[in-house]
């Protein structure tokens, strides 16, 4: 287990990087996607993930890889707009954007440690081509929620999903690494 919590770590400060380098590049402009808008963005590119695996080549020079730290990313900007509320302004600081990504970082991360306790780090034995399709499951999930206004009578609600979505993420950019 400590090796994950390392390997989750460097792949968390990797991604941490990109997000705070381009939110120094474009500001918060993706405080203006709803919900639904920023779960269609995941939906591509892992829909993008698995059209690569399934025909074994890319025309786009974005990697897997790089589709994978994007997974990562734009979930925690949905869990991070799922918090917000509705009055909150769409230029956040640098400082605030930062605070709120290490927040969902780290309760993501807790999750993980309590599953990875209770699965026994099955994960690592799953292909990265089931993982994909694992994400694109937790994505159809988290369109049907918010079809029907977030309500769910027996089931998680999409935050639960979007760690789900992250930890996955993580553990493909481990086994593609």
């Amino acid at each position: 287990m400590e090796l994950t919590l390392q390997q989750f770590d460097a792949i968390a400060t990797k991604c941490r990087d990109v997000f705070i380098k381009k939110t120094h590049d474009y500001g918060t402009s993706w405080r203006i996607l709803r919900p639904s808008s920023l779960t269609d963005q995941l939906y591509i590119k892992a829909w993008r993930i698995r059209s690569i695996e399934e025909k074994g080549v890319q025309q786009v020079s974005d990697s897997v890889a790089d589709e994978f730290l994007g997974l990562v990313n734009y979930s925690i900007i949905a869990l991070i707009q799922h918090d917000l509320p509705e009055n909150t302004p769409l230029e956040l600081s640098l400082e605030t954007v930062s605070a709120l990504y290490d927040k969902q970082l780290a309760e993501t991360r807790r999750l993980l440690q309590q599953k990875n306790h209770d699965y026994g780090e099955v994960w690592r034995e799953l292909r990265v081509s089931s993982m994909t399709d694992l994400i694109l499951s937790k994505l159809l999930r988290i369109r049907q929620i918010e079809d029907n206004r977030g309500q769910t009578i027996a089931s998680e609600g999409v935050d639960a999903n979007y760690r789900d979505i992250i930890n996955y993420a993580i553990f493909a950019l481990i086994k593609l690494s």
